[in-house]
C-alpha cells in the first residue's frame, strides 16, 4: 500500500530509489499522492547524502507512481527522505473531503470534477439548476459543522459490482486493483452520511474543512450543470 493511504497526515518518510531517468524518480514506496480522480498530484522535494531535488508532481506511470523532478535526480539504490508540500497537499484534503459532502446535498449522479488548492468544482447530471443554492450552502455548512469521523473500508470488486449505488461518479472509474476497492466512509453508524469509492486523501474529521462556500453554477450541455466550491482561511 502507498503510504499516502496508510496515514494522509504523513509529511516526511524514508524511500529508497528504484529507478531515476528523464526527470523523474520511482521510490519502493511513495508518501506522494499521484495525480488522478480530479485530484492533483502532490509536491514537495527529496533529500539523500549530498544533494536534494524538488518534486513538482507525483503520476501514476508503468503501474506505479514517478515523483517529477526539477533538478539532478538521486542515483538508484539510494535511500532519500521524501518531504511532502504539506499545506498544499492539506488544502487538496480539504476541498476533496468537502466535495464528497457536496455530492450529499446534491443527491445527482456527478459527471466529473477537479480539486484545488482551495477551492473545487463537481459536474452534475442535473438538467436544471438548483433553486435555493443558499439552502444547499446551509446544509453543506451543517454537515461540516456536525466534525463526523472520516474513515475508509475495503470491498471486494464483486461486492462493488453488486453495489452499483456505492459508485457516483459517471466518467471516472473506481479504484481497483488487487481485486479489491478502497471506499470513503463520512460519519459512523446512524451517522454515516456518505460511503463511496475514493482512491484520493481526506481529512479525519469533517470540522477540519472549515466554512465552505458554494460559487458560480455553470451550465455545461443539456444534462449537466457545473458547481463550484470554496473554502476560505
Amino acid at each position: 500500500m502507498t503510504l499516502f493511504l496508510k496515514d494522509a497526515y504523513r509529511r516526511t518518510a524514508p524511500g529508497r530509489v528504484l529507478a531515476a531517468s528523464d526527470g523523474a524518480v520511482v521510490l519502493d514506496e511513495s508518501l506522494f499522492y499521484a495525480t488522478g480522480g480530479g485530484q492533483p498530484g502532490d509536491s514537495g522535494s527529496l533529500e539523500w547524502d549530498g544533494g536534494r531535488v524538488a518534486v513538482t508532481e507525483a503520476v501514476k506511470r508503468d503501474g506505479g507512481i514517478a515523483l517529477l523532478c526539477d533538478g539532478a535526480l538521486p542515483p538508484v539504490g539510494a535511500e532519500v527522505v521524501q518531504i511532502l508540500d504539506w499545506d498544499r497537499r492539506f488544502a487538496h484534503m480539504r476541498v476533496h473531503t468537502a466535495l464528497h459532502l457536496l455530492s450529499v446535498v446534491i443527491p445527482r449522479p456527478v459527471s466529473g470534477g477537479q480539486i484545488s488548492a482551495g477551492y473545487g468544482r463537481l459536474d452534475f447530471d442535473m438538467p436544471e439548476a438548483p433553486e435555493d443554492k443558499q439552502a444547499l450552502e446551509n446544509a453543506l455548512n451543517a454537515l461540516v459543522a456536525r466534525d463526523l469521523v472520516v474513515g475508509e473500508t475495503w470491498i471486494a470488486d464483486a461486492e462493488l459490482d453488486a453495489n452499483p449505488g456505492l459508485v457516483k461518479t459517471m466518467s471516472v472509474a473506481p479504484p481497483r486493483g488487487a481485486g479489491r476497492v478502497r471506499l470513503v466512509r463520512i460519519g459512523e453508524g446512524d451517522d454515516q452520511v456518505d460511503l463511496q469509492p475514493c482512491g484520493g486523501t481526506h481529512v479525519a474529521r469533517t470540522g477540519e474543512i472549515g466554512p465552505a462556500r458554494l460559487g458560480k453554477i455553470e451550465k455545461k450541455g443539456r444534462q449537466n450543470r457545473r458547481v463550484y466550491l470554496h473554502l476560505d482561511g
